[in-house]
C-alpha cells in the first residue's frame, strides 16, 4: 500500500449484482473492514439518534425529490443539526456523511453505497487512496441472482430489482445532483454478468495493484 495512505474502496452496486458479496470477499482478502449496514449503527451511536430513523431513510431519497430534481438543489454537507430538524432525511445524511469521512480518515476499508464515492471525492475532502467501483449486471442476471439469494420467485425478484435500483438511483440524484449510473463517477465499472463474483473480486484487486497500492 502507498505509504501513509489509507486504501478506501467505495462500491456502488445494483441490487442483484452481487456487489455486497464481492465487497465482503475483497475486504477479507485484503484484511480490511467492509462497511455496509454497519454504518447505520455507527451513525446512530455517534449522533444519539435512533437507528430506526437511519434505517427508514437508508438509500432512499428525501421527501422533496421532485423539487430537488427540478431545482437542481442538493444539501450542503456541513455540520448536522442537533435541533428540531435532527431527523430530517437531509440531516441524517449529514450525520452519515461524517461517519463515512471519519472511517476514510482512520483506516483502510471498503464502503458499500450511501453516496460514499461522492462524499469522499468532494473538493473539501482529501482521500488520496480513494478507489471508486461500480458493480452492475444485465437485467436477467440481476433477477437470477436475486432469486437465488433472496429465495423468491422470478416475479418477486424482478419487482425487487426494479424497486430497489430505482430507489438507489433517486437517492443518489437527491443527495449528489448527479447520476448514479454515470460511469464518469467511478474508476472501475464491472459487469458481473461477464464474471463470477470470485473473478470480480480478483479483477478489482488486480486493478488496485495497477493503481500502485501494495496489497
Amino acid at each position: 500500500m502507498k505509504e501513509k495512505e489509507n486504501l478506501v474502496i467505495t462500491i456502488g452496486r445494483q441490487y442483484g449484482s452481487g456487489g455486497r458479496i464481492v465487497g465482503k470477499a475483497l475486504a477479507e482478502e485484503l484484511g480490511i473492514h467492509f462497511y455496509d449496514e454497519e454504518i447505520l449503527t455507527m451513525t446512530s451511536e455517534q449522533s444519539a439518534v435512533g437507528e430506526v430513523f437511519f434505517r427508514l431513510a437508508d438509500e432512499k431519497a428525501g421527501n422533496n425529490l421532485l423539487y430537488k430534481i427540478v431545482s437542481g438543489m442538493k444539501p450542503q454537507l456541513g455540520k448536522p443539526s442537533t435541533d428540531g430538524d435532527i431527523v430530517k432525511p437531509e440531516n441524517l445524511f449529514r450525520f452519515q456523511s461524517e461517519v463515512i469521512r471519519q472511517l476514510a480518515d482512520q483506516e483502510s476499508c471498503i464502503i458499500a453505497g450511501r453516496c460514499a464515492d461522492y462524499i469522499l471525492s468532494r473538493e473539501d475532502v482529501n482521500v488520496p487512496g480513494l478507489v471508486k467501483i461500480f458493480v452492475y449486471a444485465d437485467v436477467p442476471a440481476l433477477i437470477k441472482r436475486t432469486m437465488e439469494v433472496d429465495k423468491v420467485d422470478e416475479k418477486e425478484a424482478a419487482r425487487r430489482v426494479r424497486k430497489i435500483n430505482r430507489e438507489r438511483k433517486e437517492y443518489y440524484r437527491y443527495y449528489t445532483g448527479g447520476r448514479w449510473e454515470d460511469w464518469n463517477n467511478y474508476d472501475l465499472i464491472v459487469n458481473t454478468s461477464k464474471f463470477d463474483l470470485e473473478q470480480t473480486a480478483k479483477l478489482i484487486k488486480d486493478y488496485i495493484k495497477l493503481k500502485g497500492f501494495e496489497l
